[in-house]
């Protein structure tokens, strides 16, 4: 629950030419941020972006090239 603030971004659903389930998390200028594996059900999917809600606020960066 996000209360009262305004959403930062948005998780777009769609299935892709072989069916199966990705998504995409977007900027709401439309912007792709990043897009997922493919999943095999909407379940899948579903746990992914909550993954993702969950994960990625705590996320380090490992920059490989330095």
């Amino acid at each position: 629950n996000i209360g009262n603030r305004k959403p930062d971004a948005k998780f777009e659903i769609n299935k892709d030419v072989a069916g199966e389930f990705r998504f995409k998390l977007l900027a709401l200028n439309g912007q792709t941020i990043a897009v997922s594996e493919g999943y095999s059900n909407r379940d899948g999917v579903m746990s992914g972006i909550e993954s993702v809600k969950q994960n990625a606020a705590a996320a380090i960066i490992d920059d490989k090239t330095v």
